[in-house]
């Protein structure tokens, strides 16, 4: 279990409720706390003691008679998956709740851009985690004016941080990698909520599975193992497998946006090759087929293995050797333009392409310097800037 923290109090509402109960009469101070004691968090009894000798809290304004029958109509109100409140851990529960949303619809059949839909819910997600942290801690997370007033939005509500602001907080509580991944989510959020995408699953998913994993460890860390998610979320089954021809034939349909392709090059560029490789931020899992050498293992679909360990290393050359990048030559960029329907995009063409471009500028990615002197080779990156420059000049090349 987790170390019991701050946030065993009563809230103003419970306050409110306990006078009622108090002046109407009936019940003892023990039959009142046990409205109000939960597995989520323990009252002392001193508390009811307090409120009815009027040493405490004086200030406080009795709940009405319907407020108090509501309350007792509807108790108690808890998640019976978890023994959460849903009204006293309500940031909690709609955490858990926008999570399991986020994932199911990833997962969902039929979907074609479940990778948006994921960001959106699962910031919401991760917003009510940290306002529920922020919260337990007694650290108000609410805007404030110059004037020390709270601000208010047109409805005159509070007005509460959004995730960057939690997230830049000095005691956030979130190790630098989960952070990292959140600022790339955020801000891949913004470069896609008001514009169309083609699908984008394939290139960020192994960032959304770390978000997910990173999700249930901090609000098992931080709030208690029963609320993980690991049962309401098992491994997901699927149809398919993958060969060669099938990858290479997903990762040509799959190009990136112009602009999604620009902003994951350039938050990344400012990552260190530790921040880069940091599970937190990305989470890559390889799935091998696997012939159990027992009966009791032979049927279990996926298993973990030690990185250090000897299949492990295996594992990760066979990875390394898969994922380093395809290599073209000019002449090969520009005859592959003219194979897919560009006849005028010629030598000159790409020539003129790439000094417009800068495309030999090593940061930006296109390519490298070939192996031989005064030779360049471009990446797959280079081809799919070409292949969207010939289609949004279609006329001028075809």
């Amino acid at each position: 279990m987790v170390a019991r923290k701050r946030g065993n109090k009563l809230e103003r509402w419970e306050i409110g409720l306990i006078k009622a109960m108090l002046a109407r009469g009936g019940d003892n101070d023990q039959d009142i706390l046990a409205y109000f004691t939960r597995p989520t968090r323990s009252i002392n009894h001193a508390r009811i003691a307090e409120i009815r000798k009027g040493t405490r809290y004086t200030t406080y304004k009795v709940a009405s008679d319907e407020e108090l029958d509501a309350f007792l109509a509807n108790w108690p109100e808890v998640d019976p998956e978890t023994g959460l409140s849903l009204r006293g851990d309500e940031l909690l529960v709609k955490a858990r709740e926008a999570m399991i949303a986020a994932v199911h619809t990833f997962n969902g059949a039929g979907l074609t851009f479940r990778a948006e839909l994921f960001i959106v819910t699962c910031i919401i997600a991760w917003t009510y985690l940290m306002h529920a942290w922020f919260r337990r801690e007694n650290i108000d997370y609410r805007y404030v004016s110059a004037d020390s007033e709270i601000k208010k939005t047109k409805n005159g509500a509070d007005c509460y941080w959004e995730l960057g602001k939690c997230l830049r907080h000095a005691q956030c509580p979130l190790s630098a990698g989960t952070i990292k991944n959140l600022e790339f989510l955020l801000e891949l959020r913004h470069e896609i909520e008001h514009r169309a995408t083609q699908r984008i699953d394939d290139a960020i998913s192994a960032k959304l599975q770390a978000c997910c994993l990173n999700f249930n460890d901090v609000i098992k860390a931080e709030f208690g193992p029963q609320y993980g998610l690991e049962r309401r979320l098992p491994i997901a089954l699927q149809f398919v497998t993958f060969g060669a021809d099938q990858r290479a034939a997903l990762k040509k349909s799959a190009a990136l946006p112009t602009n999604v392709e620009t902003f994951i090059d350039a938050f990344e560029e400012g990552l260190s090759e530790a921040d880069y490789a940091d599970p937190a931020y990305r989470y890559r899992v390889a799935y091998v087929p696997v012939a159990g050498n027992r009966a009791s293992s032979a049927d279990v679909a996926v298993e973990f293995v030690k990185g250090e360990s000897e299949e492990g290393r295996e594992i990760n050359r066979v990875l390394l050797k898969e994922v380093d990048k395809s290599r073209y030559t000019a002449s090969q960029i520009w005859q592959r333009m003219q194979a897919e329907g560009f006849p005028r995009f010629n030598q000159q063409a790409h020539t003129n392409l790439w000094r417009q471009l800068d495309g030999k500028n090593p940061a930006n990615g296109f390519g490298r310097p070939g192996d031989y002197a005064n030779t360049w080779v471009w990446f797959d990156k280079w081809l799919e800037r070409v292949r969207a420059h010939c289609q949004e000049q279609g006329e001028r090349y075809r």
